[in-house]
This record gives structure tokens, C-alpha cells and sequence, in this order.
């Protein structure tokens, strides 16, 4: 059993080894300590000053490659599209300053927007699946040749609004038939056009945001949304079926986005024209130089990830 002398013993112990380090960083160990510490925190401020400088010379470097970015831009862009009707499509969340950026860029290749309009949140909400089954069989019949194989409705809706963005009769302007399905559509609640259309677009510019978007419950909370690729995908390759001229472009490289689905599918990338990267200038610079490469028969991946087929379009011609 441990008695009162043992304790005494210990706390006499645990005393003088205080006692001898008080001394020891007192006397002896006091300069040394001391000089450690001074010569720590030299070489943290050393430190810090070389990795602001590194930072300003990067953010340098970022400004000067943005610069040059924009003057190639200047030069590229410019009359790329000169007298093509062009339909930009927003499917889903798309941030301002990504879809205001395309457009700027559409109106500085000459391109004429005949028309705004944004996918609803109808085309991927699962308690919606029913209805979209209902609506693109109902839809089919009246969509003759423009029709695509197979019961996917995210395919037979993307018909649907494609056919109503091109379709014509004969000449610019819009066909009876394309009227008719963008007010179906819209009635429907699977799309939301902008200002009066009365030209068809001669190609379309879908514009898909990030995947996995935040959506609102019905106790209005939010939830993280599962990825719908193959929502888009599909659609995607409809559009282009019927439109002879579409163009898939996105802000972000992430795997579960709908431009890397596309790319990853040969049989769809061979049809289906991207562009990633456009929350920058130079994706942005890139989506009416695809456009003029589209109309003009190149199909191609373009941006800056290792699956991208070129960096930049070719030029229009």
C-alpha cells in the first residue's frame, strides 16, 4: 500500500525538477533558448516575405497572360459570326457573369441572339420524372423526322426545343410549327423564353453550369443535388441532331459535369461540340470561335484539360 511517504518523495522530486529548470533557463540554457527562437522567427519573416513575392509575381504574370488573352480575343473574334442567328439556352443554374461574358463575346463576332431562354428546374427534379415521360410522348408524334431514336425524354424534349429555336420556313423566319412547340413548352413549364423570337437560329449555344447545384426543398432549406449529366447529355445530342449546329459550353472541368460526359462518350463527342472554361475570358473567347468552326462542319473539344482535342477552335472557313 502506498503511504505518506511515498507522495512525500514524489512532490519533493516534481519540485526540484522545477527548480533545476528555472535555474537552467535562468543561467546557461537561457542565451541559447533565446537565440533558437530569434533565429525561428528571422526565418519565418524570411519566409514570408519570399512567398509574397512569389504571389505578386504570379498574380503578375496571371494579369499579363490575361491581357494578352483579351487582345487575341480582339483580333479573333471580331466578325467570326457576322450574319448567323444564333439561340443561347441556359440549362439550369448558369451565374450571371458567366452568361452575360458569352454573350458579350457573341455580340463582338457579329452573331445576332435571336433568343434567351432558360431550361427549368422541371427537366431534372425526380418528382417530376412522370411528367417528363408524359409530356415527351406526347410530344413525339408531333415532331415528324426531328423525332430521335430511343424513349429517353430528356432526348425527345431536347428535339422539341430545338426544333422550336431552328425551325423555319424556309427562310429566317420562324416556322408555324416551332411556334407552336415553344408555347407547349413553355406551358408545360419546361422552358422559360426571353423577349419574342421571330427568327429561327441558324445553331444553338447550350450553356450548363456546375454540377451538383444546391437546390431548394419544399421546407426551404437546400440540399446538394445529385449531378444530371446524362439529362444534358442527352439533350445535347438532340439539339445537335436537329440543329445541324450546337455548342456545349460550361464553366468547370469536374468529373460529374456535363461537358466532361460528353467528352467522355466517343460516340457523342463525335457529334457534339464543347467548350470548358467559360468562367474565364479565354472559355468565353472560345464559344462563337466553336460556333463558326460548327457551322462550318468541325466538330471539337476545346479547352485546356487533357481530353480537350485543341485549346483553340480552328478559324471559321
Amino acid at each position: 500500500m502506498i503511504d505518506f511517504r511515498y507522495h512525500l518523495v514524489s512532490l519533493i522530486s516534481v519540485f526540484l525538477a522545477l527548480a533545476v529548470g528555472i535555474i537552467l533557463g535562468a543561467g546557461p540554457l537561457q542565451g541559447a533558448i533565446g537565440e533558437t527562437l530569434t533565429e525561428q522567427v528571422d526565418a519565418l519573416r524570411e519566409e514570408r516575405t519570399n512567398l509574397r513575392t512569389e504571389l505578386d509575381a504570379t498574380q503578375s504574370a496571371l494579369d499579363g497572360d490575361e491581357r494578352y488573352i483579351e487582345a487575341v480575343g480582339t483580333r479573333l473574334v471580331p466578325g467570326s459570326l457576322e450574319g448567323n442567328r444564333v439561340a443561347v439556352v441556359q440549362l439550369g443554374e448558369v451565374s450571371d457573369e458567366v452568361r452575360e461574358g458569352v454573350l458579350n463575346q457573341l455580340d463582338t463576332a457579329g452573331a445576332t441572339v435571336v433568343s434567351e431562354s432558360v431550361l427549368t428546374d422541371a427537366w431534372t427534379d425526380p418528382d417530376e420524372e412522370s411528367s417528363r415521360e408524359t409530356v415527351a410522348e406526347g410530344l413525339r408524334a408531333n415532331l415528324g423526322a426531328a423525332a430521335p431514336e430511343g424513349d429517353a425524354p430528356s432526348a425527345v424534349l431536347g428535339a422539341a426545343v430545338a426544333l422550336a429555336l431552328t425551325g423555319s420556313d424556309g427562310a429566317a423566319d420562324r416556322s408555324a410549327q416551332a411556334t407552336d412547340l415553344e408555347a407547349q413548352l413553355e406551358r408545360l413549364g419546361f422552358v422559360e423564353p426571353g423577349d419574342e423570337q421571330t427568327e429561327a437560329a441558324q445553331a444553338l449555344v447550350l450553356l450548363v453550369g456546375p454540377a451538383g447545384q444546391p437546390q431548394e426543398t419544399a421546407d426551404g432549406s437546400t440540399e446538394e443535388a445529385e449531378p444530371t449529366p446524362d439529362v444534358w447529355t442527352a439533350f445535347t445530342l438532340a439539339a445537335q441532331q436537329v440543329s445541324g449546329a450546337a455548342v456545349l459550353a460550361g464553366p468547370t472541368e469536374d468529373p460529374g459535369d456535363a461537358v466532361q460526359a460528353v467528352r467522355d462518350d466517343e460516340e457523342i463527342a463525335a457529334e457534339v461540340t464543347t467548350v470548358s472554361g467559360v468562367d474565364r475570358l479565354a472559355g468565353r473567347i472560345n464559344v462563337p470561335l466553336a460556333v463558326a468552326a460548327r457551322l462550318g462542319g468541325v466538330v471539337g473539344q476545346y479547352g485546356l484539360e487533357d481530353d480537350a482535342t485543341a485549346v483553340l477552335p480552328p478559324p471559321a472557313g
